[in-house]
């Protein structure tokens, strides 16, 4: 005890900071849940099922945490661990610049709190954190990110990862080993608290494209870093200890669209007997790891329990023919609200946290590890919520020069892995138009209104990525507001011509000609973005205000109405998964209007998801033929003709 506070006052010494400033530090835990939705929380909560959550509300502080855009994880994780903007802290998004290598420690260009935490001599353990692997050298321990991917290889695979290169030190590799658990560990017992499926169907062959593999991936993942969390708390008595699950966003991800969903059919009627339970069991077993928590802090500990962000849950694709399954949507599922709770030592019982950031959370650790912020963390120390916890003088910055990181080596495989669990939850989509990487954080400078600044950002990404449809969207948008209306409108017919089937490029353009007095060229753009993705409704809402109908195809006569409303209805009946009663409706409303082009996209969609390629080619053609001008319906009759047409055709 007398090495550690001579090496903190000797920090602050070095800092220029008096050596007994602020208040008394205490230990802190935080605990890292990726995708947890305040809505979700509040709702189990009342029904009973989250006692832990419903005690850390009493007894701690608890609100949403606003997150700013990109909403992906590496990103919004990296910010909560450092304080810093993305176009600070180097992480901008799932894969390396001009490379496919995921994240790593490595491109992170500022100190985190482990780091900060450990130059003050306060001892740390990090666990499961998004990009830390490869581990740093810290006054502790670092559990990294890629520890659970090494046992997806059989022994002496080539490109295997060793515990030992996952954690730091290297030694620590025998004591995590056995916590860390394979696939399948999970067997039918444990897996039946959150899924119904045979006990035959869990011997499948290890595949992260399989959604049983994957789900038992993400629990045995969840199980293990819990674990060793835990350990690491009782046995090494860090100060600081951080541990992140991700199965909560997973689950999510896979069977989010099940969960408390009404009225399903067919096929998603029988996706939910099997994994309809699965979300609100993972969220029961985070409360479960808290409450376990919250019983082993001491007196002198503060827990911390954060989200990067929310989930759209119980929520169908809008376009039934995107994903057969209706899942995999990538971060347009996130919500950019997760929630932060406090509890323990320094916490106002029953507060509530309005208007947090993910800024605000490393400079509220540092505070209760008795450490000041640094002027270049833009974010502020939660101090509503806190009695008798008195921040330090902030010091300019930690920032003298790069942390040591030890060299990756060559980890191909690990990679190729990491790389497919991504894929499998739709996160790197081929058919995205948004681009891989952005070097600076430009979706921010839009979420701020600096549009000036945003307008040069993206001219700057343009002139490195002339192709990337995205870029040109947000550059109009940014044009737009700064009531540049020609120029938006021209960069957003770029933007068209590269992916005519940008719904959200052509609301923009809406908006931009109806500012320019150009009212049917509105109308036409906004029946663009609505017929191209049916669950915008701001589309739909201009076409209300300027033509009086919502509808894509206005009706003119009572009986084209009347065979709208049944369009509309099969479009329900899809979603919910109920395919044979679509087709009727879709064959009455055919009768009664034959030359209405949504019939045959909705009837293609329908066909598409029960298998049968060649109805949905057919309706796909008859819509074109109906409407040629129609992006998103000539986009998708060239896919389906390129997915039907012979190898080597």
């Amino acid at each position: 005890m007398l090495r550690r506070a001579l090496l903190t006052a000797a920090l602050a010494a070095l800092l220029g900071l008096p050596a007994g400033c602020g208040s008394r530090p205490g230990r802190v835990i935080v605990l890292g849940l990726d995708g947890l939705d305040p809505r979700v929380i509040n709702l189990l909560a009342a029904e009973g099922r989250l006692p832990s959550y419903t005690r850390l509300q009493a007894e701690g502080a608890f609100g949403p945490l606003e997150a700013d855009l990109p909403l992906v994880s590496p990103v919004l994780w990296t910010t909560i661990a450092t304080g810093r903007r993305p176009a600070d802290h180097g992480i901008t998004s799932f894969k390396a610049e001009d490379s496919a290598q995921p994240v790593t420690s490595a491109m992170r260009r500022v100190r985190a709190l482990w780091g900060i935490a450990s130059e003050a001599g306060r001892r740390v353990a990090v666990v499961g954190w998004w990009a830390t692997w490869p581990p740093e050298a810290v006054n502790g321990a670092v559990v990294s990110d890629r520890t659970c991917y090494h046992l997806l290889f059989e022994k002496g695979q080539q490109g295997q990862l060793a515990i030992g290169d996952a954690v730091y030190p290297p030694a620590l590799a025998e004591r995590v080993a056995p916590m860390v658990r394979r696939p399948s560990d999970i067997g039918p017992a444990e897996a039946g608290r959150f899924i119904s499926v045979p006990a035959e169907e869990l011997a499948r062959p290890f595949d992260f494209a399989d959604d049983l593999s994957h789900f038992r991936w993400s629990l045995a993942s969840a199980t293990s870093y819990a674990a060793i969390g835990e350990d690491l708390w009782r046995t090494e008595q860090p100060d600081l200890l951080m541990v992140y699950i991700e199965a909560t966003d997973s689950t999510s991800h896979l069977f989010g669209h099940l969960f408390r969903a009404e009225g399903l059919r067919g096929e998603l009627a029988a996706q939910q007997a099997r994994y309809g339970r699965a979300v609100e069991e993972m969220y029961a077993w985070s409360d479960e790891l808290l409450g376990r928590l919250m019983a082993a802090a001491g007196d002198d500990t503060t827990l911390i329990v954060v989200s990067d962000h929310g989930f759209k849950l119980g929520t169908l694709h809008g376009d039934p023919s995107v994903t057969r399954d209706m899942r995999r949507v990538s971060t347009k599922a996130h919500e950019a609200q997760g929630i932060v709770g406090m509890w323990g030592r320094g916490v106002r019982p029953g507060t509530s946290v309005p208007g947090a950031s993910q800024l605000d959370i490393a400079p509220t650790v540092l505070a209760l590890l008795g450490l000041p912020a640094s002027d270049d963390m833009p974010g502020r120390v939660l101090g509503g919520a806190l009695a008798g916890v008195t921040p330090p003088r902030r010091v300019t910055s930690y920032e003298r020069g790069p942390a040591a990181v030890p060299s990756t080596g060559d980890v191909g495989a690990v990679d190729e892995q990491v790389i497919a669990h991504l894929e499998a939850l739709g996160y790197l989509d081929d058919g995205d138009p948004e681009p891989a990487l952005r070097p600076v954080d430009v979706d921010v400078l839009l979420a701020a209104g600096r549009f000036e600044e945003g307008v040069q950002a993206y001219r700057s990404l343009i002139a490195s990525n002339p192709d990337s449809p995205t870029l040109y969207l947000n550059l109009g948008y940014a044009l737009e507001h700064l009531d540049r209306l020609d120029e938006a409108l021209a960069a957003l017919d770029r933007a068209l011509e590269l992916a005519p089937e940008l719904a959200l490029a052509n609301y923009n353009r809406g908006v931009v000609l109806e500012r320019l007095g150009d009212r049917e060229g509105a109308i036409v753009a906004f029946r663009a973005a609505a017929q191209n993705d049916d669950t915008l409704t701001s589309a739909r809402t201009a076409l209300q205000r300027l033509t009086g109908s919502p509808l894509v195809y206005a009706p003119t006569t009572e009986q084209q109405a009347r065979a709208a409303a049944l369009a509309a209805e099969a479009s329900g009946e899809a979603r919910r998964g109920d395919y044979p009663r679509a087709l009727e409706l879709l064959a009455e409303a055919e009768q009664l209007w034959p030359d209405c082009p949504l019939v045959f996209q909705y009837r293609a969609n329908v066909a598409y998801l029960m298998g049968d390629h060649l109805a949905a080619l057919a309706a796909l053609e008859r819509a074109a033929a109906l409407e040629p001008d129609n992006a998103a319906v000539r986009a998708n009759l060239e896919r389906l003709r390129r997915k039907l047409a012979p190898p080597g055709g």
